[in-house]
This record gives structure tokens, C-alpha cells and sequence, in this order.
């Protein structure tokens, strides 16, 4: 599984105009992408690294201040542009496999008390957020 996790100041995500997911507060915006070989032993060790992961303010964690995350499937983070101009996706998991181990992510968090937001799998979706600081990380597990 990988990820890119951005600190944010507010965040949300639009599908059609439809706001589904929302951060009021400062917390996390976590783009989840999926591979052939993840499970859900993998998305619990996703969502325990993201829970801890100490890239708040005063190097405080989600689990510290009971920030708020917003978790959004993003098959593109497997995109491969090794050659030519054009991605290939050949290493993202389809739908069918990614979608539960993206909801498995969301649960484990929810499970270890985080309150997470999400966008809808598979839909187009249009997303806004402040990156505070900026800080960017990318997440393999």
C-alpha cells in the first residue's frame, strides 16, 4: 500500500458537487493507493502508522490531539511512467480488490478512535484542502 499524507489546515472532497468527506480542523488528508500484493494485515499497519504519525504541530500525532482524517482511494498512486508519456496502471489493484483494502484502512482507523472522513471510491472527484507547513509525505507498507 502506498500513501501521500498532507498535513492540512481544512480539506474536502466533491463528487458532482456533492461535498462527501470534510476536515473543519486541522488533521490529515491521506491519498490510499493499492498494489497486486496488499491485504488487511497491511491496511492495519497503514492506519496504525498514520494514527502515529507524529507530523502535527509540536510533532504531535492524529492519536495525541484527536486530529481528524480524510482518507481518499487514489489508484494513480501506482501509476508507472517508467516509459513514454503515458502512465501505465498495470501495478494498481482493480477496483474490486483495492476498494475493501481502502475501506480497511478507514475501519482500522475508526477502530483505533480516529474520526475519518473519506471520498466514494471509483467516482470523480474534486479535491480541495490548505497544506499546512507544507508537509508532504509519501507512506509504503
Amino acid at each position: 500500500m502506498r500513501a501521500v499524507v498532507q498535513r492540512v489546515s481544512e480539506a474536502s472532497v466533491s463528487v458532482g458537487g456533492e461535498v462527501v468527506g470534510r476536515l473543519d480542523r486541522p488533521g490529515l488528508m491521506v491519498l490510499v493507493g493499492v498494489t497486486h500484493d496488499d491485504d488487511r494485515a497491511k491496511a492495519a499497519k497503514l492506519a496504525a502508522k498514520l494514527w502515529g504519525l507524529r507530523v502535527l504541530h509540536d510533532e504531535k500525532s492524529c492519536s495525541d490531539v484527536d486530529a481528524p482524517l480524510l482518507v481518499i482511494s487514489q489508484f494513480t498512486l501506482y501509476g508507472d511512467t517508467a516509459k513514454g508519456r503515458r502512465p501505465s496502471w498495470l501495478a494498481a489493484a482493480k477496483g474490486d480488490v483495492a476498494e475493501p483494502l481502502v475501506d480497511a484502512v478507514v475501519e482500522s482507523l475508526r477502530g483505533l478512535g480516529a474520526s475519518v472522513a473519506t471520498g466514494r471510491f471509483g467516482a470523480d472527484m474534486a479535491v480541495s484542502l490548505v497544506n499546512d507547513g507544507p508537509i508532504t509525505l509519501v507512506l509504503e507498507v
